[in-house]
């Protein structure tokens, strides 16, 4: 008795298992570029592009060296280690001619909800707010002095 009397199938499975893996290989070989796994599994000409890209951030020691008074108000609050461009947003334009561009007004209604918006997700710890019930609609620092903010009912 041949076990393999028919095994011509066998074959044809076996040459497209071949072919199919032949074709991955070379697609392969235009889709994934050559510095690719040269930095473990990462593309290695990824750090020359990064750093090709201009800079957009000046950092909050370029801030606070021309904004001392803000600096003073913000190390003993709440904020004292937010990054102000957390908040202001990338600033190295304003930081190379302060003098001309000048970063847009915050609109603090829509600034600060987004970190104290109040979601169960977050510690209990961390001042959270219901926008909706809590300010009908006002901007927080009506209330609120955003680089020293006071928790509800606290005088600053």
């Amino acid at each position: 008795m041949n076990a393999f009397k028919d095994s011509e199938h066998l074959l044809r499975l076996a040459a497209v298992f071949v072919v199919g893996i032949l074709v991955f290989l070379v697609i392969r070989g235009f889709l994934v570029p050559k510095s690719f796994g040269e930095y473990g599994h990462y593309r290695g000409d990824a750090i020359s592009d990064i750093a090709a890209r201009p800079v957009n951030f000046a950092g909050h020691e370029t801030c606070e060296g021309c904004h001392s008074d803000v600096l003073d108000k913000k190390k003993d609050g709440k904020h004292a280690h937010v990054n102000c461009e957390a908040c202001h947003g990338a600033q190295a334009k304003h930081a190379d001619d302060p003098a001309t561009i000048q970063p847009p007004k915050l609109d603090t209604a829509v600034l600060c909800v987004k970190c104290h918006e109040a979601n169960a997700a977050k510690p209990k710890s961390f001042p959270q707010v219901a926008s909706a019930d809590h300010s009908s609609g006002l901007a927080c620092n009506t209330c609120h002095q955003p680089h020293s903010p006071a928790i509800s009912g606290e005088k600053k």
